[in-house]
């Protein structure tokens, strides 16, 4: 793709590509619509009337009733849908004044001091389960707060608040959101503070055709003892409608200026902050799946899995202390790719090619940094430690470094890019409007109101021959032909991660998944050792005192390739006696 066209993606153009012009938005429930902004209206009158009593509920707004069954509508009382846009602090009040928020804002908004504490225990018992309870001062109102991790949506928390009469939290008030064994280790483990936030915040309410979405820019800090972060963020939150609501606005503030999409909590960034610890990347959640659905929600809910784990990867892979922030951004890539590539067997799908595209410009821009990241951490370390009389594994280590330190460079102007942060809400624009449907064939609509576990028996039995036949051959393969069978292996593996849930959960299905992970294992391993020439080669030249150590290490490669070749064989053999778990004797 050439760079006319990816700027192209931004814009109208980007809108067209989800479609989400408001010309064209599915429009809510107009009844509920009208309902919510007269919810609205007495929620902004109670913050100037004064809070409830201590101890009681806060009246939230109620959800609209649906009335498009693939919409994901406004969250109930106990559930936010949000998105938070990272954006630069001299460009933050910049953005009050774009476009889309002047032309819908439904007035000029509230401004908030917003003074906050964040409790755990000593262990921090309440992180370890997903839950943040929290005390937010704003004025002379105390409200408490119990949040819970999101499942597979990017967009959903759930979340509880209630008035309290201090800044000290009511363990009583949070314990019907808290499970029961949790409940017992708080009698006996005191809350306590970790963090603390000190935000200003402008809120205002934009109305749009396909929902009403609560915008609030923040600015301030999270302090945890000596230490302290800057907050500078737009937080977009649904009121009422769907949530394409939240990615049109995003789209478009993307056009007033820089912006970097996140889901990641106030209370992530805290808790880090407290341990002086960079952000986790966490591998993705195991997809649960009805086989009864239809295949249109199971491509709705596949997407938002890798856009979730897309999502969670950002954070740490900007940061770049931790390896696995690159390693999972790539693998939410590779995982997004081969489910995009799962839907064209319905239909030719021209926009979904061009998000294909996008994916593999960001992955393709990754690639540098995790080869670094391997060498330095894995390769580098091993072999220094069994060479020990060979000289010259610092002055490679010192080398490699530059190099890393560059490709991660790369990596951060990458992810602050608006090509990167356009093709990330576009997605998510796509899923929620299923942008797939307009590009299907009328004939071929029918397909996905069908039960998805026809559509999974065949499109994994047509992965899993392509597998056999690449591999039919493997003794007498190249390095070359054994990549291009990694790759299909590959697309199997994820496949089978979206799929075989509708396969249920019998003995067969573990035992096929098992060796198909032995066998990508082995062929990384081997990839690994191969690539390993291609670092090497221009290390020499940044570090002569390294010759030696470097000789050595490609000697050990080699070694390594030899004695991996009858691992890989016995993961293959042991792979092609499986027996294949969708098929339909396949029960036990």
């Amino acid at each position: 793709m050439s760079e006319t066209d990816a700027t192209n993606l931004g814009g109208a153009d980007a809108r067209a590509l989800t479609g989400l012009n408001p010309a064209n938005a599915v429009p809510s429930d107009k009844r509920g619509m009208e309902s919510d902004v007269a919810a609205g209206k007495e929620s902004e009158i109670a913050e100037q009337t004064g809070p409830p009593a201590p101890g009681t509920r806060r009246p939230r707004r109620k959800p609209v009733a649906p009335d498009v069954a693939e919409q994901h509508e406004a969250a109930p009382s106990d559930t936010e849908i949000e998105l938070k846009l990272v954006v630069d602090p001299e460009q933050l009040a910049g953005f009050n004044e774009a476009s889309i928020i002047a032309a819908n804002a439904r007035s000029k908004g509230s401004r908030k001091h917003l003074k906050t504490i964040y409790y755990d225990t000593p262990e921090q018992k309440l992180r370890r389960q997903g839950l943040t309870l929290r005390v937010r001062q704003s004025g002379t109102r105390f409200t408490q707060t119990v949040k819970t991790e999101s499942d597979d949506d990017p967009l959903t928390r759930g979340e509880w608040e209630a008035s309290v009469p201090s800044t000290a939290p009511d363990v009583a008030l949070a314990a019907p959101f808290i499970p029961a064994k949790l409940r017992d280790d708080l009698e006996r483990h005191a809350l306590e503070p970790v963090f603390t936030s000190d935000i200003h915040r402008h809120q205002r309410l934009i109305d749009l055709p396909s929902g009403t979405v609560e915008v609030a820019f923040d600015h301030g800090l999270l302090n945890a003892g000596e230490r302290a972060l800057p907050v500078n963020e737009i937080e977009l939150e649904l009121k009422a409608g769907s949530a394409s609501a939240i990615y049109e606005l995003a789209l478009r503030l993307a056009e007033h200026g820089p912006v970097r999409p996140s889901i990641q909590a106030k209370s992530e960034r805290g808790f880090d902050l407290a341990e002086d610890a960079p952000p986790t990347a966490p591998k993705p959640r195991k997809l649960r799946l009805d086989p009864s659905v239809p295949l249109d929600d199971v491509f709705a809910q596949i997407l938002r899995a890798c856009l979730h784990h897309l999502l969670q990867s950002l954070p740490a892979a900007e940061d770049g202390r931790d390896v696995e922030g690159v390693h999972q951004l790539r693998v939410a890539l590779r995982r997004l790719r081969s489910a995009l590539h799962l839907m064209r067997s319905v239909g030719s799908l021209s926009k979904l090619e061009l998000l294909r595209s996008e994916a593999k410009w960001l992955a393709s821009n990754l690639s540098a940094a995790r080869e670094w990241d391997i060498f330095q951490s894995q390769t580098l370390p091993a072999i220094a430690k069994g060479c020990p009389s060979v000289a010259g594994f610092d002055t490679l280590d010192e080398v490699a470094e530059k190099r890393r330190s560059a490709a991660y460079r790369q990596v951060r102007g990458v992810l602050s890019d608006r090509r990167c942060a356009t093709f990330v809400l576009s997605l998510g624009a796509w899923i929620e409007a299923r942008g797939w449907r307009s590009d299907i064939a009328p004939e071929n609509l029918s397909e996905l109101a069908e039960p998805a576990i026809a559509f999974a028996q065949r499109t994994l039995s047509a992965q899993y021959a392509k597998v056999l036949k690449r591999g039919r051959h493997l003794k007498s393969m190249g390095p070359e032909q054994r990549h291009r069978l990694r790759l299909a292996v590959k697309k199997l593996r994820y496949g089978t991660d979206f799929l075989l849930p509708l396969c249920g959960q019998g003995k067969s299905v573990k035992r096929f998944r098992d060796r198909l992970i032995e066998l990508q294992e082995e062929l990384g391993s081997y990839n690994d050792m191969a690539t390993t020439a291609s670092l090497l080669s221009g290390l020499g030249v940044e570090a002569p005192n390294g010759g030696t150590a470097a000789a050595a290490i490609a000697g050990w490669q080699a070694h390594g390739m030899v004695s991996a070749e009858g691992r890989l064989r016995d993961a293959w053999r042991n792979f092609a006696k499986a027996k294949v778990p969708w098929a339909q004797d396949a029960k036990a």
